[in-house]
């Protein structure tokens, strides 16, 4: 059988560990696939001759266009990144010519991707995306696959390693997220600019493509409601752990009665939950079937060799000849993505507020609850300790107003956010409160 041949644009951490891999392993593709996968044409920013060794014989292409309509390559391998411009040029010349292609872009498929599954589809080819969401955990071609008979209830998880080390370093060592960051930083977890990371917009593309999957619909990263990781102190580290909770930052997708209630924002998990032991830059993704159950997948989110093997992954299943839609359904029966209103979201909620010290402060307090009915399941209050006592909850503000957490029983999202608007205005709090979902995993 004539060998796979394969043109790849971007050779940087994850294109560089993916022709690592096609060198160190080939003989093992040829045995199990009956046929060699040789790479015919490259592509990058800049040449490097470190390379040469693992490009012998390719041929060069300063155009990443020109090589997704070069003829020598039936698979177009795009390690480029970014959601537009000559990416997405390059993709759809690939797509046009009948080749198939092979992405880590969850960008570009947060954005474009049903315009690309619909050429993909055309042309009767392969639009494969392993990579694009957790690294090197097979999250995609589990879903698209082994549990394809499921109808899928909800899909959650931990989708940023970088926001996933920060928090577990806060919590672990006791530091502050600005010291933490940095550190992410130096160790290459996050970028100079972090926001994209931080702000919860890497988590947000990776679940846009998850909902996709789950439940039959348009990709729609702008339905997503999205919250980062920099409102949370130590104070809220604290008081998570004193109460028997860890703080993860979670992409959560469920499919109600009102539509499709998809987030990202930073949660309060059970300390005894199997997500709240993924700790570091490790991801975690959680599927829930109708037949199976629920199935948890945790491995490396990011990095060159786990990145490679997702995109190794997809490049074997076009070998063996498997073409299937991008999204599992076919991309004319997808059906719109209705997005439910997250004031109707019903769950319990950690509040932390900085409370004035003075008589009635706490019943003011208590009164804007019951306002909306919202029920208290607890209340901590602690007073400054002595220089011996046990660091737990947070102690008294700069300000002097008295660190209060509380903890509610099940209510909607729209009774906790007017009756924490009517606190922040009645002169009982010296900041604005500090909400945080509790999730039941």
């Amino acid at each position: 059988m004539k060998p796979l041949t394969l043109g790849i644009a971007g050779i940087g951490t994850v294109g560089g560990a993916l022709l690592n891999l096609l060198d160190t392993n080939g003989s093992h593709f040829s045995r199990i696939l009956g046929r060699d996968i040789r790479v015919t044409g490259v592509s990058a920013r800049t040449r490097n001759k470190q390379r040469d060794a693992l490009v012998k014989g390719a041929t060069w292409f300063d155009d990443p266009v020109a090589l997704a309509k070069d003829p020598s390559n039936e698979v177009f391998v795009e390690l480029i990144g970014g959601d537009s411009g000559i990416v997405k040029e390059a993709v759809e010349a690939a797509l046009k010519a009948k080749k198939h292609v092979v992405t880590a872009n969850k960008a570009l498929l947060a954005k474009h991707g049903i315009e690309l599954a619909q050429l993909a589809e055309a042309n009767g080819v392969a639009l494969n995306f392993e990579a694009a969401v957790a690294g090197g955990i097979p999250v995609i071609k589990t879903m698209r696959e082994a549990l394809g008979a499921n109808r899928i209830r909800r899909v959650y998880g931990i989708l940023n390693g970088t926001c996933n080390f920060i928090l577990t370093k806060m919590q672990s060592e006791k530091r502050p997220f600005d010291e933490v960051l940095k550190e992410a930083q130096a160790l290459g977890y996050a970028e100079a600019d972090p926001s994209f990371d931080i702000g919860g917009f890497d988590a947000a593309h990776k679940l846009a493509l998850l909902t996709s999957l789950a439940f039959g619909t348009r990709v729609a990263f702008d339905q997503i409601h999205v919250e980062g990781i920099t409102s949370i102190t130590e104070a809220d580290i604290e008081a998570a752990d004193s109460l028997g909770y860890r703080v993860k930052l979670l992409g959560v997708a469920t499919e109600t009665d009102s539509g499709i209630e998809a987030r990202v924002s930073p949660a309060l998990v059970f300390k005894d939950s199997a997500i709240a032991e993924v700790s570091d830059v490790t991801n975690a993704v959680a599927i829930e079937g109708d037949f199976s159950g629920s199935i948890l997948l945790v491995g490396a989110g990011a990095g060159g060799n786990p990145t490679a093997s997702a995109v190794a992954g997809d490049i074997l299943d076009i070998a063996r000849g498997l073409v299937v839609p991008p999204f599992v359904t076919p991309s004319a029966k997808l059906k719109d993505h209705k997005r439910a209103p997250l004031d109707r979201h019903y769950g319990s909620y950690y509040v932390r507020l900085a409370l004035v010290d003075r008589p009635g402060a706490m019943a003011g307090i208590a009164k804007s609850l019951g306002d909306q009915g919202v029920s208290l399941e607890s209340i901590v209050q602690h007073r400054p300790q002595t220089l011996h006592a046990p660091r737990s909850l947070p102690q008294r503000t700069s300000d002097g107003a008295q660190p209060v957490i509380i903890i509610t029983h099940e209510t909607t999202e729209a009774a906790m956010r007017k009756a924490l608007a009517t606190i922040e205005t009645d002169g009982n709090v010296t900041e604005p409160p500090q909400m945080i979902r509790i999730e039941e995993l």
